[in-house]
């Protein structure tokens, strides 16, 4: 028995103790496991930046009256000579590019003389543009054939009317365009602040460069800038034809 004993107390000595942690020893937290995501849904969609939300709705721009009667006009009678045309709405600051056979490629908004007005002052072409009154800052109306070529600073720019100073080109983008909202305002969703210019008309830019400019090269193309105050009959005394034939039918 009491050799049985000793064999028992022997084994116990030969058995290691269980490790026992320091007494400030934190034991470690459990890393929490990730659900996994549930087939068939996406994770929920970031807001958009404020930004984005506050962008200005673009002009909605339809022709105007006048503008289709322009347009009725130059199709019919071929007054375009077999070139492309566009029509320069100033009173509702917009633009309506057509082909060669008179279908709407575009309609754009625009940005013009600052001044209201019909005629160009005379000489103002030969002005630098410190000399330019605020009253001189006028788009004049009329029927033009334009072509590109230069301008100051060899600037490649489509003459509406080389004489007068009047160019069509892309909303400018130095600091002094920049001071004067020139993309807000050609972006604002009425013809309010859209006279701005000395006289050029501003275009978008991706308008400009993509569908006009491969257009208007080479040959270049008509352009129709309509009235202000003048009747437009006297503006394209060609009209005065479309109402006699219209009051005989």
């Amino acid at each position: 028995m009491i050799q049985g004993l000793l064999a028992l107390a022997g084994l116990a000595l030969l058995v290691p103790p269980a490790a026992v942690p320091p007494q400030n020893a934190k034991p470690k937290a459990a890393a929490p496991k990730k659900a996994a995501p549930k087939k068939g849904k996406h994770a929920p969609a970031k807001p958009k930046a404020a930004a984005a939300a506050a962008k200005p709705a673009a002009p909605d721009l339809q022709p105007s009256a006048d503008t289709l009667r322009v347009h009725d006009w130059v199709s019919s009678a071929g007054d375009n000579h077999g070139l492309p045309y566009l029509i320069v709405d100033k009173p509702g600051a917009a633009l309506f590019l057509y082909d060669s056979h008179g279908k709407q490629l575009a309609a754009v908004p625009v940005l013009i003389g600052i001044a209201p007005g019909d005629d160009a002052t005379p000489g103002i072409g030969a002005k630098q543009l410190s000399e330019i009154g605020p009253a001189e800052k006028t788009t004049p109306a009329g029927r033009y054939l334009a072509k590109f070529g230069l301008a100051v600073g060899k600037e490649r720019v489509l003459w509406v009317d080389y004489y007068t100073s009047v160019a069509l080109h892309p909303v400018p983008t130095g600091v002094a365009a920049r001071k004067e909202k020139r993309r807000e305002r050609l972006a604002s969703p009425t013809p309010d602040d859209n006279r701005i210019t000395f006289g050029c008309i501003n275009v978008p830019s991706a308008f400009y460069t993509k569908l006009l400019s491969p257009m208007y090269k080479g040959k270049g193309g008509y352009v129709y800038v309509l009235p202000d105050s003048k009747p437009i009959e006297d503006v394209f005394p060609a009209l005065h034809v479309q109402s006699a034939a219209r009051s005989a039918n």
